[in-house]
């Protein structure tokens, strides 16, 4: 179910109204009381942003210095109400140029009036599209379809763009050069491996970002070697084979530009792109990845008073690949006193603020593996041993040109009716999420 707000609120830090929308008659006006009595002078706004009191809902969030409150009188779809709060602040600010606090509100307080109006129809939400709705309501509050410089446009364009049917992109964009597509595609490894090198738990998350300055309304077709997981065998089976390695994505979010009936029939993303840089696609996956770095610790205790700490890191990717930013921090009980380093590559040193040993390697290549030995002294104490729980040694990296989810991009092409010529240009990275090895 939708929101269908009865209202909205929003108040500042003491609980005064600055605005409010009553978009529904179920709701009396002064149940913004009833939201400063029982949460805010109770102080119990950290403890959940969803509070019921009588027959009455309160949906609320922070934003600055300024509380969002959307009070609904039925059951309604929480995340989506929050959802609606953080789209109409990012519209708002893109009015306000980037601020939205107490200020902002009390300088616009007719803009956002307006603004209210259109993004919320009898508490239902409606198009928040910054793009979209500054093509009709302008920067001054006036409301136009037509501002002076759209006047020859005729009005179809102006009714497609209204009603949504392509709200991220307008029409009559026109750049000097259309030559360059970036497509970069960045993935973090999480990964929890035991002492032993056997794997616990491991995942990719990654992310498709585009960067596109294209003339007119192109539209582009991308191809993956993955395929979906509920999709049947017989299907794969009298599809054409096609080169390279094929990957199951788990969890796919596409932009709202992609035309997902195309995705589940070609296998390809097709999209009308938004203008600028966005995110085409998240996706997740947990079969078959590709771990850039094996570690093996091994840790001794030697009495009370000693320790030796080895730990050898190898490079798994490709030899003609480098990985850059290489940290590894080795935990080290808290009494340490003195610690002696012997490093094949990088530089090595104790911090005492974070109780570990910080190994830094600037540029590690592929196919190569380094080591450090070093000696850690503690303080004597007297009271009775204990068995030492370690935490996890924790890596930072990244790696250019490799995936740890074996994704590859098969193709990118851009069709546009003027058949103008571009030059795409893909890039792959992946970084460390949270890849921790016991140790």
């Amino acid at each position: 179910m939708p929101v269908s707000a009865s209202a909205i609120y929003f108040l500042n830090l003491r609980g005064d109204v600055l605005i409010n929308r009553l978009y529904r008659d179920d709701v009396g006006g002064n149940m913004v009381d009833a939201f400063r009595m029982h949460i805010m002078q109770s102080k119990e706004l950290g403890t959940c942003p969803v509070r019921q009191i009588g027959g009455c809902s309160f949906l609320y969030m922070r934003i600055s210095n300024v509380y969002i409150v959307i009070v609904v009188s039925s059951n309604a779809n929480v995340a989506c109400a929050f959802k609606f709060v953080v789209e109409a602040v990012t519209l708002f600010k893109s009015y306000f140029g980037g601020a939205f606090d107490e200020d902002a509100i009390r300088n616009n307080f007719v803009l956002i009036y307006e603004l209210l109006d259109e993004i919320m129809d009898f508490g239902y939400p409606q198009n928040l599209s910054p793009e979209i709705l500054k093509l009709y309501i302008t920067q001054e509050g006036v409301r136009s379809s037509f501002s002076s410089k759209h006047v020859d446009k005729p009005v179809p364009n102006a009714t497609l763009q209204v009603t949504g049917a392509v709200g991220w992109r307008r029409e009559g964009l026109v750049y000097k050069k259309n030559e360059v597509v970036f497509l970069d595609i960045v993935e973090s490894v999480n990964l929890l491996m035991s002492s032993k090198g056997s794997v616990l738990r491991c995942d990719v998350t990654g992310k498709v970002l585009m960067k596109c300055f294209l003339t007119g309304m192109p539209d582009l077709k991308l191809g993956l070697n993955d395929k979906i997981g509920l999709e049947k065998e017989s299907q794969l089976k009298s599809r054409p084979t096609k080169s390279g390695k094929t990957i199951e994505l788990d969890d796919v979010t596409f932009h709202q530009c992609v035309n997902l009936t195309r995705f589940n029939s070609e296998k390809t993303v097709s999209f009308v792109p938004p203008d600028g840089e966005f995110e085409l696609m998240k996706y997740r996956i947990t079969e078959g990845v590709n771990l850039p770095f094996r570690v093996l610790p091994t840790i001794k205790e030697l009495g009370r008073t000693r320790m030796e700490v080895n730990v050898k890191v190898k490079s798994v990717f490709g030899a003609k690949m480098f990985a850059l930013g290489v940290v590894i921090k080795i935990p080290v009980p808290k009494q340490t006193a003195k610690t002696n380093f012997q490093v094949t590559s990088g530089r090595a040193k104790y911090n005492a603020a974070i109780d570990c040993l910080v190994w830094k390697i600037r540029k590690f290549p592929g196919q190569t593996e380094s080591t450090l030995s070093a000696e850690v002294e503690l303080i004597s104490t007297i009271t009775e041993k204990k068995s030492l729980t370690r935490p996890p040694i924790q890596m930072e990296f990244q790696v250019p040109m490799f995936t740890a989810s074996g994704l590859r991009v098969r193709f990118l092409k851009v069709w546009e009716k003027s058949g103008y010529n571009t030059v795409e240009w893909v890039r792959y990275i992946t970084k460390a999420g949270s890849y921790e090895i016991r140790c």
